[in-house]
């Protein structure tokens, strides 16, 4: 059995190699992106105020303060754990609790001091406590770097398995591999061995590249992050998988796969935080494994979590990856339906 599967694995990678259209433009799209954004967004601040309220409820009530009805803020409500580390970090201008009379302000933040200015002249003087939060900020492209690198994974991992084994049925490829002693689990194991290994790889090559040109954010375990790499891989390979069980059309594989990515990419937070979103939208984001895998890599990237605080995503992950791998085995056939 491990000989059948270290055999497909080979030539699965020789195949990959050898195509050097493909192996080049999976390195180069995503070091291009990040030189674009860092290029865009490393010259001066940005001209927007968000502003955390400490609060339970999601819903703000804009007539409880005349400051929630300046234009041009943003509102976000939030625990006050959370709100106060990203006004550390300079991912807010401010952090308000309307019911305790306290504000939290990094003095140096250039849109905090403007958010405070505007608060004072909004309320009686005396009416507020000030409370300092201090940290390194945390630049667009430090927040940026994990939502490149996870959706490369992604594109990597759903169109490398999908597309290939659509193409091996329709050109009669697995119908010669039925004729074998290999089995449907063994050839499944092998596509996802070497997507993985090759999509670790390029992710390593591109994270190195970008530790040395941008100097990005690193503050947690680097094994930490390399687990959920390896387990966002393998999940999205499964998915692919799943939906490649079938499917004998290539036109029809890539509807499906573009069907799944693109909300994946504008939902799981690859460009923008969803911490301004309406609750269903990030709910429905949930749903989504780079919605959890980008969750895992920020905290350990910009906020130095450990393994047991990204233990949840890493379960989510591995329950996705089971359920996918158990519907793929099921649906697959050699020949399609």
């Amino acid at each position: 059995m491990i000989q059948r599967i270290l055999a497909i694995l080979h030539a699965r990678n020789l195949e990959f190699l050898r195509d050097k259209a493909t192996l080049g433009w999976n390195v180069a799209m995503p070091l291009l992106l990040v030189a674009g954004m860092a290029a865009i967004f490393s010259g001066g601040d940005r001209a927007s105020y968000k502003v955390a309220l400490v609060q339970a409820e999601q819903e703000i009530n804009t007539a409880a303060h005349p400051y929630l009805e300046t234009r041009y803020f943003d509102f976000i409500a939030m625990d006050q754990e959370e709100a106060i580390e990203r006004v550390a970090n300079h991912q807010l201008d401010l952090a308000l609790d309307l019911n305790a009379g306290t504000y939290w302000i990094n003095p140096e933040s250039p849109g905090g001091y403007f958010a405070e200015r505007l608060l004072e002249a909004s309320s009686e003087e005396g009416a507020w406590r000030r409370q300092p939060a201090s940290g390194d900020p945390i630049t667009y492209v430090d927040w940026l770097i994990p939502g490149i690198l996870g959706m490369n994974i992604m594109f990597s991992c759903l169109f490398g398995v999908g597309y290939v084994v659509v193409r091996y049925r329709k050109n009669g490829f697995l119908k010669r591999l039925k004729a074998t002693p290999l089995r449907p689990v063994e050839f499944m194991s092998a596509q996802i061995l070497s997507r993985l290994l090759l999509a670790i790889f390029v992710t390593l090559l591109l994270y190195g590249a970008t530790r040395l040109l941008l100097d990005i954010r690193m503050e947690g375990s680097g094994l930490a992050l390399f687990l959920v790499a390896v387990l966002a891989s393998i999940s999205l390979v499964a998915i692919g998988l799943a939906m490649a069980a079938r499917v004998t059309s290539e036109e029809l594989a890539g509807g499906l796969l573009n069907l799944v990515t693109w909300p994946m990419m504008l939902l799981s937070g690859v460009w923008f935080s969803l911490a301004g979103a309406p609750q269903w939208v990030q709910q429905l984001s949930n749903i989504f494994p780079l919605t959890h895998a980008l969750t895992a890599a920020r905290d350990i990237m910009l906020y130095g979590a450990g393994f047991a605080d990204v233990l949840p995503q890493l379960l989510i992950l591995a329950g996705i990856t089971a359920a996918f791998l158990t519907v793929g085995a099921a649906l697959f056939r050699w020949r399609g339906a």
